[in-house]
């Protein structure tokens, strides 16, 4: 039996994500940018955050050998960023506002949050390299709208369906 990566690829994308920046200083001091959605939460004690990095990725090596990085959440209105920073071979740093965070890693402005983080561990992902990180500080700002992907897409939440959960939630956080 074979396995339709395209359609595998296809059903994750039934998953709506925000759009991360990951950024950091590497070992020549040059910086390090790359757009993702494979981010999320691991642990609250201690604080750790996760992200997957393509093994194919020009920028791999130099993010295994940076003192740390940073989660840099986009905002609705920085989609042209997103896209900037998505593209290999590139001035990805054209242009771009930031002021440096924990191991000079690139903080984003307008972002709707940033993490700072130290490398905590990495793991064999297939053909990706899963990145564990220990968030050292963290700020964020809740009156913009986040960027999101779904579907291969770039997406707006909807306001005013907002519905708060019934506490406590089934799942795990």
């Amino acid at each position: 039996m074979t396995f339709d990566q395209r359609a595998f690829r296809n059903a994750l994308s039934q998953f709506a994500t925000g759009v991360a920046v990951i950024t950091a200083r590497g070992p020549n001091d040059e910086a390090i940018g790359l757009t993702m959605s494979s981010f999320n939460s691991v642990s609250l004690d201690p604080p750790l955050v996760l992200f997957s990095v393509d093994r194919r990725s020009r920028s791999l090596d130099a993010m295994l050998a940076a003192e740390g990085f940073a989660v840099n959440i986009l905002s609705r209105s920085q989609e042209a960023l997103s896209n900037q920073f998505a593209k290999a071979l590139t001035d990805k740093w054209s242009n771009v506002e930031h002021t440096a965070g924990h191991a000079e890693a690139p903080l984003l402005a307008g972002a709707i949050a940033h993490f700072e983080c130290e490398p905590y561990a990495h793991h064999d992902g297939g053909d990706h390299v899963i990145f564990l990180g220990r968030v050292i500080r963290f700020a964020s700002n809740s009156i913009e709208q986040p960027l999101i992907f779904f579907r291969g897409k770039y997406h707006s939440l909807d306001s005013g369906d907002e519905k708060a959960p019934e506490w406590p939630l089934p799942m795990h956080y």
